[in-house]
């Protein structure tokens, strides 16, 4: 008999999971030809979810646990989750049941008809703020104008993985993983299944603008080199302007144009435009040196503390 692994990741959650315990367990008792497993990744909770979780596997041998020592973050917690995960076919749902898990059934179906992927793609988004569908959809383009890899846009980490997939991704290195990227990366057949996003059961978000800024830093810099040959672009665009501004000083001093005698104004321009190419080069080129010195520091992507029915 086939298994299923659903991965959920979890992060101060004690609203939501007994609703998110219930409604998969619903979805999933009803598919009898298939065995399955809930693996939730504790991620350093500091309320009561680690309790709560504790409490349903205890009752519920399909509930299995791994528990990190602190919070280490969503794409560490789901990396985790696909370490330990035995099913044939993989489910990762966040825990917020924005993601419906009703729809696991038709997206099993598709993974039966010989489709190694089924990404979840969003055709509408409630609940969510107009700023966050802006950036949003500025990310996508933006990743995929500069990433030689095409990532499906309105995407999340939800879909449903056949197993030779995630022994791809489980077998890969790096430790500032973007996993909806290396999904994509990783090719085989996939297809998306569209839905409409729900609004968040309960809580709040624990994706804040600084961990999306995070996120969206690590997807670039993870599928692309195009912002180091930025840098050099810009040093030529940097070399035109400062010719440009020999030529126009040159011929002031030949026709005598007074006006331009001053010459504050062009020299501050000059001063804080060549500064700003500086610093942004910098800036650029620091992120991917601290992304090399990470990988060869070659820490764990995470700790475990305790794991549960495993």
């Amino acid at each position: 008999m086939k298994k299923i692994s659903v991965i959920i990741p979890m992060y101060c959650e004690e609203k939501i999971i007994e609703e998110c315990y219930t409604r998969l367990t619903n979805v999933l008792r009803k598919i009898e030809q298939y065995e399955y497993e809930m693996i939730f990744i504790n991620d350093g909770s500091k309320d009561k979810t680690l309790e709560l979780l504790i409490e349903f596997a205890n009752q519920d041998v399909h509930v299995k646990i791994i528990s990190f020592s602190r919070n280490f973050g969503h794409q560490a917690a789901v990396t985790a989750g696909l370490k330990y995960a035995t099913g044939d076919a993989i489910v990762i749902i966040d825990s917020d049941l924005q993601d419906p898990p009703e729809v696991i059934p038709e997206m099993l179906t598709l993974w039966e008809n010989g489709n190694d992927v089924i990404y979840g793609k969003r055709k509408k988004r409630k609940g969510e703020s107009g700023f966050k569908l802006l950036t949003a959809k500025l990310f996508y383009n933006t990743l995929n104008a500069l990433s030689e890899t095409e990532i499906p846009k309105d995407t999340g980490d939800f879909r449903l993985v056949d197993r030779r997939v995630v022994d791809c991704i489980n077998l890969l290195p790096e430790h500032n993983k973007f996993l909806r990227g290396l999904f994509s990366w990783v090719g085989y057949k996939q297809i998306p299944y569209e839905y409409e996003r729900q609004e968040r059961f309960a809580g709040t978000t624990k994706y804040p603008f600084g961990k999306m800024v995070k996120l969206a830093s690590d997807g670039i810099l993870s599928f692309s080199t195009k912002p180091l040959k930025l840098v050099g672009i810009l040093g030529m665009i940097s070399l035109i302007i400062s010719f440009a501004i020999l030529l126009c000083a040159i011929f002031s001093f030949i026709f005598k144009w007074n006006s331009l005698m001053p010459g504050w104004t062009s020299i501050m321009l000059t001063v804080t435009f060549f500064a700003g190419v500086q610093l942004l080069s910098i800036w650029i080129m620091s992120e991917y040196i601290a992304r090399i010195y990470d990988e060869s520091r070659a820490r764990p992507q995470y700790i475990i503390d305790k794991t549960y029915n495993i």
